[in-house]
């Protein structure tokens, strides 16, 4: 028998907000949930082990990508599933899992809906399910997370990409399988579990959340104007034929910059590092789908 939480950023909304999520909760039997809600999405982890000790095996996560990550790493290889409301800014996850922005659609599918086995990629020993990264990436979601995102929503991504657009290039080195894979200086490195990633660009045309791969693309464009045009071809499909995108796949994946960078996990930014140890680990949380998804 389901035993059913809720885990809820307060901070996000959807719809007809907490309370309309209760009574359509309720018009499908789930009457008494446990219910966790909490400010920041870092608080989030404390609430999903409650819940689990409790005896959980269905997790509503109510908010964006980055509670959903927070969730996902608290609860990966317990058994409970994950059911998505996405009351985020993005809410990427739930786009490439065909999981509808309304609240009564979402509760159904997590009641009623496909359950998907999904890898993730693991970045410096944190889970994320989405993308991760450093350079231009990780320097928009920093400025995105002093409030901007919440006053102004995805307009801010654009505000704060353009402001880094000239932001100096730094010289890594990058393996992927253990092989070397590049060398020289790079604007962005993006790993991505999906196809849909930063901005809602489908950047990794043949990613999937359930191969036991991750994506990983390098952009060394040092300008505008080499921006633009890697923007270009990304947007008709074709990133790869840009001169100043490099694309791979792969499980394990180690990248050493020359000097510290911030980076960033499903919209959620981390201190500056020198060194990136990423891989995937397969079929490592299941999550409620729509029918649609792949």
């Amino acid at each position: 028998m389901t035993s059913v939480a809720v885990i809820a950023h307060r901070g996000k909304s959807l719809g007809g907000g907490l309370e309309e999520l209760r009574e359509v909760l309720g018009h499908q039997g789930v009457d008494d949930p446990l219910w966790y809600e909490v400010k920041k999405s870092k608080e989030a982890p404390k609430a999903v082990r409650e819940a689990l000790d409790a005896g959980a095996d269905l997790l509503f996560v109510w908010g964006g990508d980055g509670m959903l990550q927070r969730c996902i790493d608290a609860s990966a290889g317990s058994g409970a599933s994950i059911a998505i409301l996405p009351a985020g800014t993005a809410n990427l996850l739930a786009k490439n899992l065909d999981v509808p922005s309304q609240i009564e659609a979402a509760v159904e599918i997590g009641l009623h809906g496909m359950r998907r086995a999904l890898d993730v990629g693991v970045i410096n020993g944190e889970r994320f399910a989405v993308m991760a990264g450093t350079g231009l990436d990780a320097l928009m979601i920093r400025d995105m997370g002093s409030g901007l995102k919440d006053r102004v929503g995805k307009v801010g991504y654009v505000w704060t990409g353009a402001r880094h657009l000239r932001d100096q290039r730094v010289r890594l080195k990058v393996r992927v399988d253990g092989e070397p894979w590049f060398k020289g200086k790079a604007s962005c490195v993006l790993f991505g579990n999906v196809g849909t990633v930063l901005g809602g660009v489908t950047l990794f045309r043949d990613a999937r959340p359930d191969d036991g791969k991750l994506e990983i693309g390098l952009v060394t464009a040092k300008s505008a104007l080499e921006w633009g045009r890697a923007l270009g071809r990304t947007l008709i499909g074709e990133p790869d034929s840009s001169p100043f995108v490099e694309i791979a796949s792969g499980r394990a994946f180690d990248v050493r910059l020359k000097k510290e960078r911030p980076y960033e996990l499903d919209g959620g930014d981390r201190k500056p590092t020198e060194r990136l140890r990423v891989r995937v680990e397969e079929a490592a949380v299941t999550v409620c789908v729509g029918g649609a998804s792949p």
